[in-house]
């Protein structure tokens, strides 16, 4: 018959860095909002450009607008 008595480190319970844990994981949620939000200003300054008809510059100015009150909404 095998043996099943624990042989290493993960059977019988590692010791977990949950500070570590916790810094990558706000990590990821802070990408993940700010990331979320380059890409949907992205989308409406290019709906507004391409399909408004307002042009590179007034799309670009408004994709920063929306980048900067998002990026202060999200603080």
């Amino acid at each position: 018959m095998a043996d099943h008595t624990p042989a290493g480190p993960i059977e019988i319970g590692a010791k977990m860095d949950y500070p570590e844990h916790e810094r990558t994981y706000a990590m990821f949620i802070h990408l993940a909002k700010y990331g979320t939000l380059v890409c949907v200003a992205l989308l409406i300054a290019m709906a507004f450009g391409l399909l408004g008809g307002a042009g590179f510059i007034a799309s670009t100015i408004l994709f920063v607008l929306i980048c900067a009150v998002g990026g202060f909404l999200f603080r």
